[in-house]
């Protein structure tokens, strides 16, 4: 993990985020980017060049100086941290520019479904959980002592999630965590223990993961009315660091991890997220 991405907006919620990327950052050595984008109106984008360049300026030094007052803290003391200011247009952006820096990990703030009206905050964060190839962790409390590991990733073993499992797979093993492997068994389509096992079998057959050859019998079984309930009961009793979910770019395929589903678990956890995209 050489470099983490953060966006934020200044408030609160993404000094949050700053803070676990803080943490991560002394944890695995590695360097934070730090990235504000302006959002300027399209009215100030089309007038004349030269207003465009003074008003321009103006965004931008006001900029370098949140960013001052922002970055003032102990927890970056040691940290090699790089800034940027940006304007966007879409949210799919913050995805081009990790791959840009090089980024392994996006870390956001995010007030979940509460409306507050913030730039990364709520129905913002899931743009970028929906765009983003490179993975998204999502936060939405102050945690000095964050940590990665303890983790579980939910999985109907579904050969569409093959890629982002490998991809969190790979992930979290570099950084030496405990990956486990849930299965959430819903009354809706239930099916039995066996039928689990051979169903867990062919996805790691078809991951090329070679490690992962007989441990189907590794993965938990539990069972639930919801996959909200019973995913977030599992990591509760699993006392996970964090939930790995795989998530669709954007309508979703008719599985239970489906777009909406994966947003609402996305808000509601107060577990923190880490999104691989399908």
């Amino acid at each position: 993990m050489k470099k983490i991405l953060v966006p934020v907006d200044f408030s609160e919620h993404s000094e949050y985020a700053l803070q676990t990327a803080a943490t991560l950052a002394k944890k695995y050595n590695s360097e934070l980017v730090i990235l504000h984008m302006l959002g300027l109106s399209e009215a100030i984008l089309t007038k004349d060049e030269s207003q465009e360049m003074f008003e321009g300026i103006y965004y931008l030094k006001l900029a370098e100086k949140r960013f001052s007052d922002f970055l003032d803290k102990s927890y970056l003391k040691g940290i090699t941290i790089e800034t940027t200011v940006q304007n966007y247009i879409h949210f799919n952006e913050i995805d081009n520019i990790a791959k840009q820096f090089n980024a392994s990990l996006i870390v956001m703030g995010s007030h979940g479904a509460t409306g507050v009206k913030e730039v990364f905050v709520g129905s913002n964060t899931e743009k970028v959980v929906r765009t983003s190839t490179t993975p998204v962790l999502v936060v939405k409390n102050k945690d000095q002592d964050f940590k990665m590991k303890k983790v579980v990733f939910a999985c109907d073993f579904n050969l569409d999630f093959v890629k982002p499992f490998k991809e969190a797979y790979h992930f979290f093993k570099s950084i030496d965590a405990n990956f486990q492997i849930v299965y959430i068994n819903l009354p809706d389509r239930f099916i039995s223990t066996q039928e689990m096992k051979q169903k867990a079998f062919k996805f790691f057959l078809n991951s090329g993961i070679n490690e992962l050859s007989g441990k189907e019998d590794e993965v938990v079984y539990y069972n639930d009315y919801t996959l909200e309930r019973g995913l977030f009961s599992f990591a509760n009793d699993f006392q996970a660091d964090v939930i790995a979910l795989p998530t669709h770019g954007r309508r979703g395929l008719a599985h239970f991890f489906s777009e909406r589903i994966g947003e609402s678990i996305v808000n509601h956890s107060e577990t923190p997220i880490v999104t691989f995209k399908i």
